[in-house]
């Protein structure tokens, strides 16, 4: 068993530090306060190819896998640009996981060129008002435009809405989550809970400027650096060459989906334990009280160090979940481990460095303060620890499920 990280990997750490290293905390505290979207450290990891790393060579891209992004983003986290996690999430991957193997070979040939040089950049519309975690009751729907044609080459019109919908204002693709046949005629067809489900790729200029997709900000406590929008589609038309996959099958593919997201998710919040971890060991180091550097003291040594194994215990899991992915076996269970451990780990790595800077860490001189608020997030998203533990608990202890 060889637990050494490819060479692949191995490079695109260098390569990611080494950009991330021109952007310094106070960098990110300052696109946090005005709430503005990094593009400089964007087009920096665009130029350099960090994310089209999952891309086909034949698209430009560099072949690899999910493991080489997990690796990116956690590097990139690591170095203090915490919320920089949705980068990887949302166009990485949810735009070229997705589209490298599921797409068609016309939406591959349009879209992934752009895509792995940062060009073009991706959201999801998943969660609504009514269906966060019940991903399964989601209510958006897509029906047939008779008008433009019949059978299979007709128009979809998509109305409904969408909320926590990160990236929408620099998406130029929107992978939209549909159900082409309502829940309760599943029901009554007698054909499973996950029939029924369609994705779509919607341009998002088009049906802006087309007025029939609209969305709205949502102010929030942290990771300002780009918007989370309620999302509000109002027949938006979409051709049927837009369909990711097949239709009425859509939720395979979204389960293609979310492994990778919470892999990513996980690489998020072992970077941010990275990080939240190097501020506050640098800060008791230097800091003396009654003639000794505080981190002399058992009571914030200790937790440090506890904080510290947990997160390379997180770190192994993401890397396994990922490796699983890649080698196309199942990767549920360890997808879901990843995420627990790594969101929780960013979290305790977080609140430790809060205690541990003291009443300096309330303060904006350090950059404690804004990754604690970026840190709690990662506790709800993508999904919630508790569904986390359910299905824990369900598959892979065997025990009733209790929804």
């Amino acid at each position: 068993m060889d637990f050494d990280l490819p060479e692949s990997a191995l490079a695109v750490r260098e390569g990611v530090a080494a950009v991330a290293a021109k952007y310094d905390h106070a960098y990110w505290s300052r696109c946090e306060e005005e709430h503005r979207f990094p593009q400089e450290v964007f087009d920096d990891l665009g130029n350099g190819g960090w994310f089209g790393l999952c891309v086909p060579e034949e698209y430009g891209g560099g072949g690899q896998g999910l493991l080489e992004l997990a690796v990116a983003n956690m590097t990139l986290c690591a170095s203090g640009g915490v919320a920089g996690t949705f980068f990887y999430v949302t166009t990485p991957g949810f735009g070229a996981m997705t589209l490298t193997r599921h797409g068609s070979a016309d939406q591959k040939q349009r879209i992934l060129p752009g895509l792995a040089t940062g060009d073009v950049q991706f959201c999801l519309a998943l969660t609504e008002p009514d269906a966060g975690s019940n991903a399964i009751e989601i209510k958006t729907a897509a029906r047939r435009d008779p008008s433009t044609g019949s059978g299979q080459a007709a128009d979809f019109l998509i109305k409904g809405q969408k909320v926590w919908i990160s990236n929408v204002e620099n998406a130029d693709w929107m992978v939209v989550v549909t159900r082409t046949i309502p829940a309760a005629d599943t029901r009554e067809r007698g054909l499973s809970r996950t029939a029924g489900f369609t994705l779509f790729l919607v341009d998002v200029k088009e049906a802006l400027a087309a007025g029939t997709l609209s969305y709205t900000p949502i102010p929030k406590m942290g990771s300002n650096i780009l918007q989370s929008s309620q999302v509000f589609l109002d027949d938006v038309r979409v051709p049927a060459s837009h369909v990711i996959g097949e239709v009425d099958a859509g939720f395979a593919v979204l389960w293609d989906v979310l492994n990778p997201e919470r892999i990513l998710a996980a690489s998020g919040g072992i970077g941010t334990a990275d990080a939240a971890l190097r501020i506050a060991c640098d800060y008791a180091r230097e800091r003396e009280v009654f003639g000794r550097p505080i981190g002399a003291n058992q009571g914030l040594q200790f937790p440090l160090a506890q904080i510290k194994a947990k997160t390379e215990l997180g770190r192994l899991m993401t890397y396994q979940a990922a490796w699983l992915f890649d080698q196309g076996r199942p990767c549920g269970n360890e997808a879901n481990v990843a995420k627990l451990t790594g969101a929780q780990v960013g979290w305790e790595a977080a609140n430790q460095a809060f205690q541990t800077l003291g009443g300096m860490a309330y303060s904006k001189e350090y950059p404690v303060e804004r990754i604690f608020r970026d840190a709690r997030i990662a506790k709800n998203i993508p999904v919630a620890e508790e569904l986390v533990l359910a299905h824990i608990g369900t598959a892979m202890l065997g025990l009733p499920k209790s929804y």
